[in-house]
């Protein structure tokens, strides 16, 4: 064994251009052996041995043509240095079998080794050995340091031209093959069926990244025999969005000098030839008879709509395809019919809303138009609720919006102006009938006529018909606006006022206002037993001043050793996925057999 406080001389040596060939074996088998005491291995002398091996293994490696000296130094070398050592000619392709006896293929390995026109061959044919997820890589890594380069620092070689082909291919060829045969991935049946949804597993960020590598070739890949629908694909959904992207990241500075700025004000991604050319997948044709149509037509007819808002000159090049495929896909799915209420459906009104705005933009079909007016009618009202006041938030509003209390402001700000809204893109379809926009009208909340009134989009018979809804006698602007306790105490019943916030459909509806409610009875000075009764457990017990429950459950379990082990069962089997009130949880306690316990 070496010693330990000579392996700074063994790394001078192995380093010297006078070490003698004859010297390279022992060198070789020192520096690779592991450092033993007595005791086992020293780590802190095992520790320099490393060191002293990284510093030495390039040189080492040059001198060394044994096979089985270079395949011990090989073993003893990491990804990192293994993938410079190829790009330097060290490692070739020779060292392959040595390599790729203890690893798998790496993306940098494949690059280093394609920098010598010589292997560039074999490089390509390790690509099929690539995790799908790295084959991108190899092109993308192929100048690691065009950010950081000096002017002393050579350039990378040009990429070959074969290689950047044979990773385009592999990165389309996943894409290409699912067009072919859409199928569920494995598991898919233990996906909730409000989940499922493969029909739009588009490909990956690789199959996206190499066709915005070569924009020059996009007509030719376009028309491609084998890639063609793939590509057609890629366009469609990314082509406007990386230029976007591009332009916002040299607006940022995030450029390097030597690449090329986007234009200040750049032209479409897509040529109109190259949007003709893409109609064939638009409406994605491969995937028209997918099980499960009521999931996958839905989100298929919002793919599309996805389309033709990042390439607005879709919806005249590709009018009559457009309403064909949404009328197919609405009656395949039956996207307008009733649907089932779940109660753990959460997503529901998105979908409503969403189908909506689809339907706005591509829909032709005054029958299904009307039907998305409908479905927007059956959703909950919103629950329009203005805060108690903050000093702190008066102050911080205040100065920049003196109106926020408007029940227009107010509706925004849990989104809940969105139906609504959806409302006047339905309205600005031509072919919607007016009457079904107007009935929907009747049935607004007042706030939501108040946002229509301050948010003048639309055509003219759209907001004068919500203009001359007629508001009930004894209605207010729907808006439940909670007080301070210094506001309540001029009131000559505050608690009755608390009352009424707790029975507004605000209690019950609305998850955030909900919040916002409760929060408000329990910090309220004029609160009662009664009212805190009411307030779902959950909220009284971890969210909002949780010491006022604690002296409640004090009162309430005292010595009874039946009620405080009826009270740790209550709390920690999903109480609050039980939803069950205060209330609920105490009556629950007093079923615990009356056994007092003597203090």
């Amino acid at each position: 064994m070496v010693n330990a406080r000579t392996y700074p001389l063994w790394r001078d040596l192995a380093l010297s251009e006078d070490l003698p060939q004859e010297a390279l074996k022992t060198m070789v088998e020192a520096l690779c052996t592991p450092a033993i005491s007595l005791h086992g291995i020293d780590l802190q002398a095992d520790r320099w041995r490393e060191e002293t091996l990284k510093a030495a293994l390039p040189t080492l490696l040059a001198r060394t043509s044994a096979k089985r000296l270079r395949n011990r130094l090989l073993v003893q070398t990491d990804e990192k240095m293994l993938a410079a050592l190829a790009a330097d000619g060290t490692v070739t392709t020779a060292d392959l079998p040595a390599v790729l006896r203890t690893r798998r293929v790496w993306a940098g390995l494949v690059t280093g080794l394609a920098r010598h026109p010589d292997q560039v061959e074999a490089a390509i044919a390790l690509l099929p050995r690539l995790p799908g997820h790295e084959v991108e890589r190899v092109v993308r890594d192929w100048d690691l340091d065009r950010y950081t380069r000096t002017d002393g620092t050579a350039p990378a070689p040009p990429l070959p031209q074969a290689l950047f082909d044979a990773v385009l291919e592999a990165c389309l060829t996943p894409l290409a093959a699912y067009l072919l045969r859409p199928e569920p991935e494995e598991g898919w049946e233990a996906v909730s069926a409000f989940s499922k949804d493969w029909s739009l597993e588009l490909g990956d960020n690789s199959a996206c990244a190499m066709p915005a590598r070569c924009p020059e070739r996009w007509a030719e890949l376009a028309a491609h025999p084998t890639f063609g629908a793939a590509v057609q694909h890629l366009l469609l959904d990314q082509a406007e969005i990386r230029a976007e992207q591009d332009a916002r990241l040299y607006a940022a500075g995030s450029y390097p000098p030597a690449e090329e700025p986007p234009a200040a004000d750049p032209d479409p991604a897509l040529s109109e030839v190259l949007l003709r050319a893409c109609l064939p997948a638009l409406c994605f044709p491969e995937l028209t008879e997918l099980p499960n149509p009521q999931v996958t037509a839905r989100s298929t007819l919002h793919h599309i709509a996805h389309r033709v808002r990042n390439n607005p000159r879709l919806a005249d090049l590709a009018t009559e395809q457009l309403h064909a495929a949404t009328d197919a896909l609405v009656t395949r799915g039956r996207l307008l019919s009733a649907p089932d209420s779940q109660a753990d459906d959460y997503g529901s009104d998105g979908r409503v809303l969403r189908l909506a705005d689809d339907l706005a933009l591509l829909s032709a079909n005054p029958d299904h138009l009307a039907g998305a007016c409908a479905q927007l009618t059956a959703l909950d009202p919103p629950a329009v609720v203005s805060p108690t006041p903050s000093r702190t938030l008066i102050r911080i509003i205040d100065n920049t919006d003196p109106d926020h209390d408007r029940p227009a402001r107010l509706l925004e700000r849990h989104s809940e102006h969105r139906p609504v809204q959806a409302l006047a893109v339905l309205a600005a379809n031509p072919h919607t009938p007016h009457a079904a926009v107007t009935e929907t009208l009747h049935v607004l909340h007042p706030a939501e006529l108040a946002w229509i009134a301050e948010n003048a989009e639309g055509p003219d018979w759209f907001l004068n018909a919500a203009a001359a809804v007629p508001a009930a006698e004894d209605e207010d602007d729907g808006v439940l606006r909670l007080l301070s306790d210094d506001e309540l105490d001029q009131h000559p019943d505050p608690a009755s006022v608390l009352q009424s916030w707790l029975d507004s459909p605000a209690a019950a509806d609305e998850y955030f206002s909900r919040s916002e409610l409760y929060r408000a009875v329990v910090t309220s000075r004029h609160h009662t037993l009664e009212h805190l009764l009411q307030i779902p457990a959950e909220e009284l017990l971890s969210r909002h001043e949780p010491e006022i429950a604690l002296k409640i459950l004090l009162d309430r379990c005292g010595h009874s050793t039946e009620r405080w082990a009826a009270l740790a069962g209550a709390i920690t089997f999903a109480y609050d996925e039980e939803k069950i009130s205060f209330g609920e949880l105490l009556h629950s306690l007093d079923h615990a057999p009356e056994k007092m316990q003597t203090p």
